[in-house]
């Protein structure tokens, strides 16, 4: 009796430490497989940003670029032509920002949400800026005074330096 007592101690002590074992074992190799995951997660983190920083810089290089397309004095420039009337000039410089706008509609994914309504702010307000400036005068005036007028409205508080304010500013903090 004894003896089958001894080998009943014997079988539940090994029985013990068999479970102790597996439930150690389990523990340890489901441990290593979070790290595995995390791991693999941290790598395809690393990777999705390696892929996407230089396409998001690019965004706010050519936000950037839409901003200085904008500004008054680049707008004015590149829209004039000698023998346009002043509606014409209105006409192809609200155009102009409209089409610069949609060309970079996309960028919007690449930038926060604060600094996309800036940019949409700024084009807005030169959209504003030239159609009120052109409200001012009459259809036969010189269209260099719908030039003058916006940049003597601009020389007060110029859309676009808001926005480009905000877009260095972000781009500093991300990349800086």
């Amino acid at each position: 009796m004894t003896y089958i007592l001894l080998v009943l101690a014997m079988l539940a002590t090994l029985a013990f430490a068999g479970v102790l074992f597996y439930l150690l074992a389990k523990q340890y190799f489901e441990r290593q497989q979070k790290q595995q995951l995390l791991q693999m997660k941290l790598d395809e983190r690393r990777e999705t940003l390696r892929a996407v920083t230089p396409i998001r810089l690019q965004a706010y290089e050519r936000m950037a670029l839409f901003l200085e397309r904008i500004s008054p004095n680049s707008l004015v420039l590149r829209c004039w032509q000698p023998g346009m009337d002043l509606k014409l000039l209105q006409g192809v410089m609200t155009k102009n920002i409209r089409d610069e706008w949609e060309h970079n509609l996309s960028q919007q994914v690449y930038l926060t949400e604060p600094t996309w309504e800036a940019i949409r702010q700024a084009k807005e307000e030169m959209l504003g800026l030239v159609n009120s400036s052109a409200v001012t005068l009459t259809d036969t005036d010189d269209p260099t005074r719908l030039a003058a007028s916006i940049f003597a409205s601009a020389a007060q508080r110029s859309p676009v330096d808001n926005a480009l304010a905000v877009l260095h500013k972000e781009l500093h903090e991300l990349f800086g």
